[in-house]
């Protein structure tokens, strides 16, 4: 896996074979840092199903306060570790072992972009929604990818979507839909 923009542009971050990981393609990821604004400057982001870290690792290299991956499986944690460890070790990434629903239940802390990637059709979005008003600030944005579209998560609504193979992937804001692709 590639990182396509920021400080870390062109690096090459490697990750374990494991079932049910699909890393963002970097097609996707440049899509979603377009809707997202090129620079993540002061923002505070949750990758809560970090899999490859390809969302986390990205919006660190483009300038994140922070950038939390949560990750369950033993295998994506240690290689999510020891990419952070090939970047630098760098202070803005904190990279979790935990059930993502555990986390999202149990941290104080809020995020401004939360980084959705759960595996499919196992009920995460139902079992998250909940957790999203207290998890993330008044102004946050979601990304999310899922088996099939997503009209909202709660109060977040699609504003933008796409496919990727079989892959839907959307950017949400609190408000109004207006899936303009």
């Amino acid at each position: 896996m590639r990182i396509i923009g920021g400080e870390w542009r062109r690096r090459v971050l490697r990750f374990p074979e494991a079932e049910g990981l699909r890393p963002t393609p970097d097609r996707v990821r440049e899509t979603l840092f377009n809707w997202l604004g090129q620079r993540l400057d002061g923002r505070h982001c949750l990758d809560l199903f970090a899999g490859s870290g390809a969302l986390g690792f990205e919006a660190a290299s483009r300038g994140a306060a922070s950038v939390v991956m949560v990750e369950r499986a033993a295998k994506p944690f240690a290689a999510l570790r020891d990419n952070a460890t090939l970047l630098g070790g760098d202070s803005r990434l904190e990279i979790v072992r935990a059930d993502a629903l555990e986390f999202a239940r149990s941290t104080n802390r809020r995020f401004d972009v939360l980084f959705l990637d759960p595996p499919f059709r196992q009920g995460w979005f139902e079992r998250l929604s909940p957790l999203l008003p207290r998890l993330l600030s008044d102004d946050a944005v979601i990304y999310a990818e899922a088996e099939a579209p997503l009209a909202a998560l709660g109060e977040w609504q699609t504003q933008r979507s796409g496919r990727a193979g079989q892959v839907c992937y959307h950017f949400m804001r609190r408000g109004e839909s207006s899936d303009a692709n």
